[in-house]
């Protein structure tokens, strides 16, 4: 349990840079399943502080999902990991260009890169979409859960509030973690306890950047006889046309086959 407001990731550079190389053995020209496969990773991470002021580069290198070498630009050469990185590790740190060009990557490829995000993670935006739905507790059958969810926006900084009757909750709270969908946007699920009372009104209301007011949903409770009296309505709406049908179609039949009187003077 804990506080209504859920806060999101912030809206700034929050995150490294990440390029991942990938090389796959190709397979054989038969079809059978070779016995051995490699995945060998490549990947380059630029840690910003405060902007640009400082830029840490770290070229990693992977083998069967272990590190076995590194670069990093505050040691300023390359470190063996493992036994298997040790070699590899004597080879590069003796050539001149490969740490030139390793150590230039702090600006060359760091500094030039976050220049080119930095715009597209300030200006863009995606609206969140918000659903609100309800269902039981499992531990506590007397008690209920309302699920805000929150998916679909960007960037990940995001306020989420849960309201009773214009009252903010703060107690009986829960979410998860900010999700990455993977195509820069995040969701978030949002859960409130609750003991709902016919006419409470509830409301999930959710502030982001991408939009210019707050959106708020609304669910309002229900009683259980409430429920019943509507449901008892219904069925005894469905049950009036049941038995009306099969008396409309025998009174239609019957007008339908009903022979026209003839006007007594032409019946000889």
């Amino acid at each position: 349990m804990g506080a209504g407001r859920i806060l999101g990731a912030g809206n700034g550079w929050a995150g490294a840079l990440l390029v991942t190389l990938a090389v796959l053995r190709t397979h054989p020209a038969h079809c059978t399943e070779p016995k051995g496969r490699f995945v060998l990773q490549q990947n380059a991470e630029c840690h910003f502080t405060n902007g640009t002021e400082r830029v840490r580069y770290l070229d990693r290198h992977i083998w069967g999902r272990r590190q076995f070498l590194h670069f990093d630009s505050e040691v300023g050469r390359f470190v063996a990991d493992t036994e298997l990185g040790r070699p590899q590790a004597e080879y590069f740190n003796k050539d001149p260009a490969i740490l030139a060009d390793r150590r230039a990557a702090v600006n060359t490829f760091c500094r030039h890169n976050y220049g080119v995000y930095e715009n597209f993670i300030n200006t863009h935006r995606v609206e969140p979409k918000v659903k609100v739905s309800p269902t039981k507790s499992g531990s506590q059958p007397h008690s209920h859960l309302l699920v805000c969810s929150v998916t679909g926006f960007y960037p990940g900084g995001i306020e989420i509030k849960w309201l009773k009757n214009g009252q903010e909750q703060m107690a009986g709270v829960v979410s998860t973690e900010l999700l990455q969908n993977g195509d820069w946007t995040f969701q978030i699920l949002v859960m409130l306890e609750m003991s709902p009372r016919r006419g409470d009104v509830y409301t999930c209301q959710v502030e982001h950047i991408s939009m210019r007011e707050p959106l708020a949903v609304h669910w309002e409770a229900q009683s259980d006889s409430a429920r019943s009296k509507m449901l008892t309505g219904v069925g005894g709406f469905v049950l009036g046309l049941i038995f009306l049908a099969p008396g409309l179609l025998i009174y239609l039949k019957n007008k339908k086959g009903h022979p026209v009187p003839q006007p007594a003077g032409l019946l000889r």
